[in-house]
């Protein structure tokens, strides 16, 4: 049983990171205050800094929504609409903001339970997955001036659409965070290979199952109809699935390798030791 040093707030951890039960929960409850505190700070400071935000989410609309003034005007057509969608923004922006906190917080939490090879690769998965999430929001938010001009222009030149701030907003950051959690398809794809359930054989024989899945996924998760942001979502999922294919060859060779020369290694030691005989053969 693990003692902590008095006077300690950090758990002592004994050896494989087991811990007492009581110092278990205490670490997790420390780690989720420090979270918490860290969003509700962020959340703070994106309801402080709303303009540039909101000036950054209207960026798209304004490249085709401009009147004749030059101006892009979104509307509040509730009296509450203004307040409701600043709280949003701000949620959303103070869970982005403060991210990196609670990441590492999770990574700490989990990785002290594992083995050196399986916090390196926590480590790895956790760090790909935000950039491969960052990636999936820059991309929707590049793409969102397409899917607004085929959608606010369809109608023709007699009709004028009237976007109110709610509904542009709704849609934007429901189309940045679709895409951004689409992008962790692949971490998905390399954790079932690396507890080998899915073999690169595998793999390759089910590329026409995966691409269709891909597809109607993405025809899921888009929020508009138009083709344009459907296959935004869908071919760059499809390369990173054959990116996957071949990191998953590269690891499944290096595994081959090293499983080979550790066998061979064992022969050598055991022909030395006098355990095998090595003239048996001849």
């Amino acid at each position: 049983m693990n003692v902590r040093k008095p006077g300690s707030r950090r758990p002592e951890v004994g050896p494989g990171g087991r811990m007492a039960l009581a110092d278990h929960l205490r670490e997790l409850r420390n780690r989720l205050l420090i979270s918490i505190a860290a969003i509700v700070a962020g959340i703070v400071v994106a309801y402080i800094l709303w303009e540039p935000i909101y000036d950054f989410l209207r960026a798209p609309y304004c490249h085709i929504g401009e009147d004749a003034d030059g101006d892009c005007n979104l509307y509040a057509l509730g009296i509450f609409d203004q307040f409701q969608i600043r709280l949003r923004v701000s949620f959303l922006g103070g869970a982005l903001l403060s991210s990196p906190v609670w990441i590492f917080h999770i990574g700490r939490f989990l990785t002290p339970a594992m083995h050196r090879n399986e916090r390196r690769y926590a480590l790895a998965f956790m760090s790909t997955g935000l950039l491969l999430f960052s990636a999936g929001v820059t991309l929707a938010y590049l793409t969102v001036a397409r899917g607004l001009e085929i959608f606010l222009t369809i109608g023709g030149s007699n009709v004028v659409p009237l976007v109110s701030v709610q509904s542009y907003l709704s849609f934007v950051t429901v189309l940045m965070l679709a895409f951004g959690f689409a992008f962790q398809f692949p971490l998905i794809v390399m954790f079932l290979n690396m507890t080998g359930v899915l073999s690169v054989t595998r793999m390759r024989s089910s590329r026409r199952g995966v691409y269709f899945g891909l597809f109607a996924l993405s025809a899921i998760l888009v929020p508009t109809t138009d083709p344009f942001t459907f296959l935004v979502m869908a071919l760059p999922m499809c390369v990173l699935y054959e990116v996957c294919i071949v990191l998953a060859r590269i690891r499944e060779k290096r595994a081959s390798k090293s499983t080979s020369e550790l066998d061979e290694l064992e022969a050598r030691m055991a022909a030395e030791l006098g355990l095998v005989d090595v003239s048996a053969g001849l």
